[in-house]
């Protein structure tokens, strides 16, 4: 059987160019922006009607599954005519083609092999969180590109393909689409992947349903205060300003069962103060190697350098936040959650200052790098890692973009 193979932004070009090319008629491939570095962002779209969907695909560089999804769905579109009747698609190939540049795992075999070609940019370099963090004066290229075409369009309904390297699936909708929880479940579970209840990207937030999770209204409070990033200000409710909405779906590229189960923690204070000390602990095993390597590293920072130092920022704040007691009512799956998401932020700020110590060749580097495949054996065999076959990936995805649009134009009208 053939390796899982992502699509490279260039791919993704040459086959919206080819649908285009193929149906000029109901199709249109141009360009709508550019990235900081020149990087041109592309817009396909299938259909001309006025009420219309946005898919956007690559906003985060690590998150590989959405650009495979985003064609997918292209090509269901051109198939189905009652999809496109009276909704034109249209799909950003790739937010933020610099990142992906940089993301050079397009067939992993192991979290290990993820790991070593492992990029996720800082916070402020994100095009769909930057909002969040900086004032608008500083937005990147890439976010202005996004805010013109969710201007030009309106749609109803907004999605962003989003992916985890191992959990399983949850949906974040800026509101909530009735009927969504149903289809999203079933699709799951015929493709056995679980249904990530208590993501802890969602902690806190109302759900509609098993998985679907609704973003509080601005002005609630956060569970988790020391997190620089808040979601309602991100790209997100843009479509708010014309009465649509946005839906993240999030799909794994390996899946666990630790992240399904709805069951009350025995001991969910306990547990976290626990995740808070390891979380605080990896996180200087990495800046050991860091500060013993910065006077050997070349200025200034470049883009794996700077996320590496914003993901070790995260942790103190974060640390304390898991500290405090958790609300009534945690469950098995959201302590599972977070103890993923506290093994994954300093594995990935090993993994990327890994990839700036191997390119100087510097001599804690091995070091490093056996601290990188010890972290991610340890967390594929505690969480009983399993590969989710990529078709199943991009079919669960698919399945619930639409789902998610048909509901979401019952609702608007």
């Amino acid at each position: 059987m053939p390796e899982p193979h992502y699509p490279s932004v260039s791919e993704l070009v040459r086959s919206a160019r080819a649908l285009a090319a193929h149906r000029p008629d109901l199709c249109a491939l141009r360009q709508v922006g550019v990235s900081r570095a020149g990087r041109p962002l592309h817009l396909l779209s299938v259909g001309h009607a006025r009420r219309s969907v946005l898919v956007v695909a690559g906003a985060h560089a690590n998150e590989p599954t959405g650009g495979s999804t985003l064609l997918a769905l292209a090509e269901r579109v051109l198939r189905e005519r009652l999809l496109r009747d009276d909704t034109s698609w249209h799909f950003l190939l790739c937010a933020d083609p610099d990142g992906a540049s940089l993301h050079v795992t397009p067939a992993p075999r192991t979290l290990f092999d993820y790991h070593l070609g492992f990029f996720r940019p800082a916070g402020p370099e994100q095009p769909e969180w930057s909002p969040s963090v900086l004032p608008p004066d500083r937005l990147p290229s890439e976010t202005l590109a996004l805010f013109r075409v969710i201007d030009e369009l309106r749609p109803y309904l907004q999605v962003t393909l989003h992916g985890t390297d191992l959990g399983g699936s949850w949906v974040q909708l800026t509101k909530d689409i009735p009927g969504l929880a149903e289809p999203f479940t079933k699709s799951a579970a015929e493709l056995n992947i679980p249904v990530e209840t208590g993501a802890s990207d969602a902690a806190g937030w109302p759900a509609s349903g098993p998985g679907v999770h609704v973003m509080p209204a601005p002005g609630s409070d956060l569970v988790y205060p020391s997190m620089p990033d808040d979601a309602r200000l991100s790209t997100w409710y843009r479509a708010h300003l014309y009465g649509g909405l946005t839906a993240v779906v999030e799909v794994p590229m390996w899946a666990s069962d630790l992240v399904d189960d709805p069951a009350p923690h025995p001991a969910p204070a306990a547990a976290m103060r626990g995740l808070a000390r390891r979380l605080l602990q990896d996180a200087h095993q990495v800046e050991t190697f860091l500060v013993a390597a910065q006077p050997r590293l070349p200025g200034p920072d470049g883009p794996l350098l700077r996320a590496t130092r914003w993901a070790l920022e995260l942790v103190p704040g974060l640390a304390g936040d898991w500290g405090r007691p958790p609300p009534p009512g945690t469950t098995m799956a959201h302590v599972g959650s977070v103890d993923a998401f506290g093994r994954r932020l300093p594995l990935r700020a090993a993994a990327m200052l890994l990839r700036v110590l191997r390119e100087t060749d510097d001599r804690t580097a091995p070091g490093l790098e056996h601290l990188v495949a010890e972290w991610s054996e340890a967390f594929a065999a505690h969480f009983g890692a399993r590969w989710v076959p990529l078709r199943h990936q991009v079919e669960h995805q698919s399945r619930t973009v639409v789902a998610a649009a048909r509901h979401a134009r019952d609702r608007s009208r």
